[in-house]
């Protein structure tokens, strides 16, 4: 562990999920299983909104944007633990530990917003039905997405220019799998009153609050209108085409808010490396498995998708004929 008396880095030692070396091959093996589940599962939601046009619509078109989040968010944060078992090199470069926190940070924000676009769709969907085709049009959906990569990446700006005026630092260990900024502001020993402020003020007024305000309002008029409805059958379908989104916003508040709104409760960084695995690795992998296994509408277009595969595969025997 390399130790500095308040001098500025060129670079950061990470030292991964865990310390003991027997562990290593083992938790290699496991991220780089993880890291194909979740990229070939988010892959495949891409793929067959792309490519079925039973699926193409605004839910679905949300969906692949999250599913390009979620590949994305685990390359950034897993590579460097497949990296460096591979190297033996746990160092990274002060620009791209900068670098990975911002996108890590920026595609968190996206991943928020994004939920709540697809919130409101479903809000119109449920709410507004007749006049959902007017109302989530393309031109409409596409600048809602605009919009959510565009400000998630400007909401973290902020942040990173403060992390980045940081002056020196009392180590370059970093005791994470990755460069998370609550770590790196531990090892700092610059002033971090003006990072924490704004770091408080983004997550408790902005990030948080605002779309999980605009989620619940949603959700509220959803529910409404759901339990007016007459028969249990429409009640069932209706709430069914929000479970998962629903699922899936719970479990990420959940996640983000231990790590960044209540980390200071239980001051252990075994827990906080518990939870950004899970908000990493798990998440996007449930979110395919909630969204194909409770939707019938991706499991038919994977089953019509495979039959033409199989159909294309078989083609060139076919013509061939017996010889």
């Amino acid at each position: 562990m390399e130790k500095f008396n308040g001098t500025m880095v060129v670079y950061f030692i990470i030292e991964g999920i865990s310390d003991f070396p027997q562990f290593q091959i083992l938790i290699f093996l496991l991220v780089l299983l993880l890291y194909l589940i979740t990229f070939g599962g988010n892959f495949i939601i891409i793929l067959l909104v792309c490519l079925d046009h039973h699926l193409q619509s605004p839910m679905y078109f949300f969906l692949s944007n999250l599913s390009i989040l979620d590949i994305f968010s685990s390359t950034i944060t897993l590579h460097k633990i497949l990296i460096t078992f591979v190297s033996g090199n746990k160092s990274i470069s002060y620009a791209a530990c900068i670098t990975q926190m911002y996108l890590f940070g920026s595609l968190t924000c996206d991943e928020l917003l994004i939920l709540t676009a697809m919130s409101y769709d479903r809000y119109v969907a449920i709410c507004n039905p007749l006049r959902y085709t007017l109302v989530m049009n393309w031109t409409v959906c596409s600048l809602l997405a605009t919009a959510c990569w565009v400000l998630g990446f400007l909401e973290i700006a902020p942040l990173s220019g403060l992390l980045m005026g940081f002056s020196c630092y009392r180590s370059n260990v970093i005791n994470h799998f990755f460069c998370d900024p609550i770590q790196v502001m531990k090892l700092s020993c610059s002033d971090t009153s003006v990072f924490n402020i704004v770091l408080i003020t983004e997550i408790s007024v902005l990030l948080f609050p605002v779309p999980f305000f605009l989620k619940c309002t949603s959700y509220v008029f959803i529910i409404m209108t759901i339990l007016r409805i007459s028969s249990s059958a429409g009640r069932r379908k209706a709430f069914s085409t929000c479970s998962s989104h629903l699922t899936v916003v719970l479990l990420l508040y959940m996640t983000l808010s231990y790590q960044y709104l209540f980390h200071t409760l239980v001051d252990s960084v075994d827990y906080t490396k518990l939870f950004s695995l899970f908000n990493t690795v798990l998440l996007p992998i449930l979110n395919p498995l909630i969204y194909s296994f409770k939707n019938k509408d991706v499991k038919s277009a994977f089953k019509r998708q495979l039959r033409y595969f199989n159909f294309f595969i078989c083609m060139p025997y076919v013509n061939r004929g017996p010889h």
